[in-house]
């Protein structure tokens, strides 16, 4: 900081021996230490990158740039931005899409798509979110897989017959259901 001292002029080899400012000091300052990174940080791979091949890790991801092939974030978050371009098979604990992507995607937990969303492939997931407006062509698998016993049963399950009538106003079909739902 500047200060306006009784109009003299500083001399710069001169030495002060009081309490000056230590920023006009001739030793410079020690460098900041790095700020430490945060285990909750979130990798980016931004728009321009292009990658061919398999990614993988242990973190959250958000990819706005290109890539082609695998990509496996099993305990993680991996977030497609709007500027994406994926095509590749896509695995993580939960699967947000605001770009594009070409392939399967498995959400252990969820799959978020956004209405900015095209995604051309299958889902599968725990819990599925498609905003009106998003672009899906595919199938999808929502909700808990069946528990599977150790005991085996020979029963048939049949479905139950509905038998139709002339109004159906009201009525619930059976086999209807709603994504995530338990």
């Amino acid at each position: 900081m500047w200060r306006k001292e009784d109009g003299r002029q500083h001399n710069p080899n001169e030495i002060s021996t009081g309490s000056g400012n230590p920023a006009t000091s001739a030793a410079p300052a020690p460098p900041a230490p790095a700020a430490p990174v945060s285990p909750n940080a979130v990798a980016c791979l931004s728009q321009g990158i292009k990658i061919k091949g398999e990614i993988s890790g242990g973190e959250d991801l958000f990819i706005d740039g290109n890539v082609e092939g695998k990509v496996n974030f099993q305990n993680s978050v991996l977030t497609v931005g709007p500027n994406a371009t994926i095509k590749a098979d896509i695995t993580a604990r939960e699967i947000v899409v605001r770009g594009r992507v070409q392939g399967k995607l498995d959400g252990a937990d969820r799959v978020h798509i956004w209405n900015t969303a095209r995604v051309n492939g299958d889902i599968r997931a725990n819990r599925v979110a498609i905003e009106e407006g998003a672009e899906l062509h595919g199938k999808m698998e929502a909700g808990k897989a069946p528990a599977q016993s150790g005991e085996t049963t020979n029963k048939k399950s049949e479905t139950p017959k509905v038998k139709e009538t002339g109004s159906d106003s009201g009525k619930f079909t059976p086999g209807a259901a709603v994504a995530g739902a338990n």
